[in-house]
């Protein structure tokens, strides 16, 4: 009788502990402690050889490492990033398919464009930061500007004579510049290009006097002597050009601004999901390797995740509005 009963007692355990483990299996979360189980897509909204595309493909071979699956990068470049954005907001919800996103996808373009097919507050959840680059201020080493004082004077002198190049309307290279005459007070001239390499060449040229623009596009002309750096504008200053002042040791702390990447998920992937690859996403940005190969672009890793990194994006948008709204910038 007691053997009877101590077997009942066994059926009933194991009985149990299948139903428990059919509940998890049927539940969408309940998949998750297998994730990822095939490969996962990283959409990059920019063309292959660009600064996105190859910061993306560092993170995906180090990221797949990690995971224990392969991570194929896709790009869907055009529209500012919109297509790329667009498409992943769309994506099943299951992690498989997770957005590199920027200061445009997240924060400006949707003051931009008038009629976006998604809501980067709403469609997406915010996983991981991934790299920070600040913008110099450079003019011609032909010009008189030794400092950004003088370039200041300069422009109140003669209110909107100045002329600032941009890699095009509504780029950060473009809002920046924007962001630093409202800090100042002062007025410039935009010309937008089609891209930084023609802006900086026709800054070289003498056609235009200034430009924000990113250390990849300046630290080597500043070094061979044919640019002159002013400032940075990010929160400290860059490894590259260590004698260059940021904006607020200046007194514009207002000014200070950095171009980001960060990684999104469409809205609706399990919590659980969200926390596995923000952790090693996390993880592979410490990596050495990593570290140099962000730095090769005059950038630094920007580990904030999560709930911060949401609040950073919202500070951003608020940002951006509003210097949007004053230029009057438009994409549409």
């Amino acid at each position: 009788m007691r053997n009877f009963k101590s077997l009942s007692r066994r059926i009933a355990l194991l009985s149990g502990a299948i139903a428990a483990l059919a509940a998890i299996a049927a539940s969408p979360a309940g998949a998750q402690p297998g994730y990822p189980s095939k490969p996962l897509t990283f959409v990059i909204p920019g063309p292959p050889g660009g600064i996105t595309d190859q910061v993306g493909r560092v993170i995906a071979d180090r990221l797949a490492e990690r995971l224990g699956q392969r991570v194929l990068v896709e790009n869907r470049p055009g529209a500012g990033g919109n297509l790329a954005t667009e498409f992943v907001a769309r994506a099943a919800p299951d992690g498989n398919t997770f957005l590199m996103g920027t200061q445009g996808t997240h924060a400006a373009n949707q003051y931009l464009y008038k009629n976006l097919k998604f809501d980067p507050a709403k469609d997406f959840v915010a996983v991981q930061a991934l790299i920070s680059i600040s913008s110099v201020l450079v003019t011609s080493a032909s010009r008189p500007y030794r400092s950004v004082a003088d370039l200041v004077e300069a422009a109140r002198r003669a209110p909107g004579k100045l002329t600032m190049a941009s890699a095009g309307n509504g780029t950060s290279t473009h809002l920046v510049g924007e962001l630093f005459q409202s800090a100042a007070g002062i007025k410039f001239v935009h010309v937008p290009y089609k891209g930084s390499a023609p802006a900086i060449a026709d800054l070289l040229g003498g056609q235009v006097d200034l430009a924000f623009d990113f250390p990849v596009t300046t630290v080597g002309h500043v070094k061979a002597g044919t640019l002159r750096a002013l400032a940075v504008t990010g929160p400290t200053r860059i490894e590259a050009l260590p004698d260059v002042p940021t904006m607020t040791e200046l007194g514009y702390p207002q000014a200070q601004a950095v171009a980001w990447i960060g990684t999104f998920l469409p809205a609706g992937t399990p919590p659980a999901t969200v926390d596995r690859l923000r952790n090693d996403i996390a993880a592979t940005l410490r990596e050495p390797s990593v570290i140099e190969a962000i730095a090769k672009f005059g950038g630094a890793p920007f580990d904030l995740g999560g709930a911060a990194f949401g609040s950073f994006i919202q500070s951003e948008q608020d940002k951006w509005k509003e210097i949007i709204e004053r230029s009057g910038a438009s994409l549409d």
